[in-house]
């Protein structure tokens, strides 16, 4: 839990200058691929992503320790070709875990979220799922464990790859010659992003393409096919909590309505989107059937509204990095008390920028829960030891984005929800 945290406190804001350099040069060349909702929305997502993986809200069933106890066929010491083992297996793990999450209906889940922006950018790299608190792939790491790959080799390269598939989410880097071959490249990872029918679940590797080429699954990008990116039944929602158990909440009631026993069960491992016979006619969803001619969500909103969530965005990364770097000194319970608020904090800002007037309401018991937390404590979480003040600024931000959340869901409110609801067409 804390060194994890400490890695990510180093490796954030590297991340976001690489976000902030991508807006600025599609600004420069005119090809801004990041809108500042969007970006916004992604980030918020990896934070609580991280928040999540932090604290370790998630079981294994079967953990690699007890399996490379079990079946190790020997004893490798952590060298340099043992890490080099460990990474392959896991871009072994990655491929498949990733090709069944698009495969399967319920795990389709846990990854809709990754997919939901409808733009392609270094930020959307961040939009991880929450919504995933059971890891069901541990045994494809078996081929480490038979080896005797030490779990503390595993343990360390399973970040290290998670980070390195962050730099290939971007429009502006085009094809990088023969590392095709071998890397996952901008390009193959733009039509793993893409929607188009002949896009359509192709390029599941991580790091190494050889995967896709080796089980049938590689796709070049297309010239004459620009990419589009989404998901084809939309999230419409710039919240991500709410994208993570979209797809769940359609499960739990598609299997509530179904009529034959064998459809309540099956729909959870059917292939991903299947649902009852006749239900695309009973129950309609909406889904996107011409790639090339779609509203996309948000495309226009209220300036103030978009630099407002840009703040809440920054001050709760703000409290995000406090929380990283001082986790032995909060302790358990407290830490997850202090997740929890972060969860409240952007399901509530997230809310506004879905110009929902119930966001005043999140806003108001985000309030009264942060109140509560530094009249409880009487600070926030120790944080006057290392910065003075920094509670009383913590108090008038809360005092402030209770009245600025009021302003947007009275005053502004219909303004903001008519400019939200106008959409481009590609």
């Amino acid at each position: 839990m804390e060194e994890y945290g400490k890695i990510l406190v180093f490796v954030m804001p590297i991340f976001l200058i690489l976000i902030i350099i991508e807006k600025i040069y599609g600004h420069y060349k005119g090809e801004d691929s990041s809108p500042n909702m969007d970006s916004v929305s992604s980030v918020s997502s990896g934070m609580v992503n991280s928040v999540k993986d932090v604290l370790g809200i998630s079981i294994t069933l079967v953990s690699y320790d007890w399996i490379v106890s079990k079946i190790a066929l020997f004893q490798l010491d952590a060298t340099f070709l043992t890490y080099l083992i460990g990474f392959i297996v896991i871009d072994f793990y990655g491929y498949w875990s990733h090709r069944l999450s698009h495969q399967i209906n319920f795990l389709w889940n846990k990854h809709a979220i990754h997919h939901s922006s409808e733009e392609f950018n270094l930020a959307c790299a961040l939009r991880q799922t929450v919504s995933s608190f059971v890891n069901l792939f541990t045994f494809l790491l078996i081929p480490a464990a038979v080896i005797g790959v030490p779990a503390k080799v595993i343990a360390i390269t399973i970040p290290i790859h998670l980070f390195l598939q962050f730099w290939y989410h971007t429009k502006h880097i085009k094809k990088i010659g023969f590392l095709e071959n071998i890397l996952v490249s901008p390009s193959h990872h733009r039509v793993h992003h893409a929607i188009n029918p002949e896009y359509m679940d192709k390029n599941h590797s991580q790091i190494f393409i050889f995967w896709d080429k080796l089980f049938g699954t590689f796709q070049e990008e297309l010239d004459a096919i620009p990419p589009v990116y989404g998901i084809t039944r939309p999230a419409r929602t710039w919240n991500p909590i709410r994208i993570n158990f979209q797809h769940l909440g359609l499960l739990i009631t598609d299997a509530w309505r179904a009529e034959k026993w064998q459809d309540k069960f099956m729909i959870w491992f059917k292939p991903t989107g299947w649902r009852p016979e006749n239900f695309e006619t009973k129950y309609p969803v909406a889904k996107i059937t011409d790639v090339y001619n779609f509203e996309k969500y948000g495309f226009q909103y209220s300036k103030k509204l978009m630099y407002w969530s840009i703040f809440q965005a920054a001050f709760t990364l703000l409290l995000i990095t406090y929380m990283y770097n001082s986790i032995a000194v909060i302790g358990l319970p407290n830490v997850f008390i202090y997740g929890a608020f972060i969860f409240l904090s952007v399901y509530s800002y997230t809310e506004l920028m879905d110009a929902r007037k119930i966001s005043l309401a999140w806003e108001s018991l985000r309030f009264v829960f942060g109140i509560g937390l530094l009249i409880y404590f009487g600070d926030w979480f120790g944080i006057d030891a290392s910065f003075p003040f920094a509670t009383s600024i913590i108090i008038g931000y809360l005092i402030l984005s209770l009245f600025i959340t009021l302003y947007f869901t009275t005053t502004n409110f219909q303004k903001s929800k008519m400019l939200q609801s106008q959409t481009q067409k590609i």
